[in-house]
């Protein structure tokens, strides 16, 4: 009987003990501050300042800035001359690595010396200037534009520049005028023909030194924002590439865009 009631007491206590943790558990809750709602933060948009693009010229004399090229982290697109020792690797390669490939075209200069084979002379028939281009282009794969190499005479030239063009719409490749001379009839004629065009803002190396190329490139710069967009076109050296690998991560910071040639075309 003794321990009956015993047990009745040990029950009656642990329910006591219950209720009075569950009511200080609820007195708790209502002492505790309530968390404060935090509003979802909205993201400032991104403010692109400019979009540039960079090409680099006269690849296919040789191989040696490949690795040199694969260190930048950028759009870079490369212009390839034909029919030189290591025309079609180049192409290969650089594809492979990620850039956009342009047939860097020979053509007539004012000044006649060190003319690359096969170069668009204004002299020639549409046949022939027409069975150079086709070569020229099936020599360099994964071809998306063309540009000129040299050219400041044949630049000026209706008749050359209209039949490059008319075939380059057939194929629906853009044409990059490096404007080598101010009195260039490319941009007219691309209007005029409905050719995919774009020409060059600033040439980054003309000197082969490193501050006047980050200069340029400042230059560069100043364009894109004045302008939306710039074209810069450097050349396959070391010290070009050396120097963009480093100043392309601080204009992305400063807030300018890289982007392949084909990106701007009009």
């Amino acid at each position: 009987m003794y321990r009956h009631k015993e047990r009745q007491y040990q029950v009656i206590i642990a329910i006591l003990t219950f209720l009075v943790l569950l009511e200080s558990i609820f007195i708790l809750s209502l002492l505790r501050p309530k968390a404060k709602k935090i509003p979802p933060v909205s993201l400032a948009p991104v403010i692109i300042k400019g979009k540039i693009a960079i090409v680099i010229d006269d690849w296919g004399y040789n191989l040696h800035n490949l690795s040199a090229v694969e260190r930048i982290k950028y759009p870079i697109t490369a212009s390839i001359l034909p029919n030189i020792n290591y025309s079609k690797r180049a192409a290969q390669e650089l594809h492979q690595k990620g850039l956009e490939i342009i047939l860097h075209l020979p053509m007539e200069p004012h000044e006649k010396y060190r003319l690359e084979e096969n170069t668009i002379m204004t002299s020639m028939d549409e046949t022939t200037i027409r069975g150079i281009l086709e070569k020229d282009l099936a020599d360099i794969s994964y071809a998306k534009g063309v540009s000129n190499h040299m050219g400041s005479f044949a630049t000026e030239d209706p008749r050359t520049v209209e039949i490059i063009f008319k075939e380059l719409k057939k194929r629906k490749l853009y044409f990059l005028d490096s404007v080598v001379s101010s009195y260039s009839v490319a941009s007219s004629l691309a209007k005029k023909l409905g050719v995919a065009f774009i020409q060059r803002s600033v040439f980054l190396d003309n000197e082969d030194d490193p501050v006047y190329i980050r200069s340029q490139i400042y230059k560069l710069k100043t364009k894109a924002k004045l302008h939306g967009s710039a074209v810069g076109i450097g050349h396959d050296r070391k010290v070009t590439l050396e120097v963009l690998n480093t100043v392309m991560p601080e204009l992305e910071k400063e807030g300018y865009r890289f982007v392949f040639v084909s990106d701007l075309v009009k």
